[in-house]
């Protein structure tokens, strides 16, 4: 799933390490990275912010109430 204009990067960070299930960030080359981990978490998407705002990503969860809690965080912050 493609999400957009995450503004309150905390809580998104939040509601992944509340997921049961992995949650992936598929990089610009393929790559999948575990965004439960908090060294990925740091290192990874340290390159894609802009002014503590992430303009796009391509994330990948697994279990339904996962994609459910994503998708939640994105309709309602």
């Amino acid at each position: 799933m493609k999400v957009q204009n995450i503004k309150d990067v905390n809580k998104f960070f939040e509601v992944v390490d509340s997921c049961a299930g992995k949650v992936e960030l598929v990089t610009g080359e393929g790559d999948r990275l575990n965004l439960k981990s908090k060294l990925c978490q740091y290192v990874s998407l340290a390159n894609i912010f802009s002014n503590g705002e992430i303009p796009e990503l391509e994330i990948i969860a697994y279990e339904k109430e996962d994609i459910d809690k994503l998708l939640n965080f994105m309709i309602n912050g």
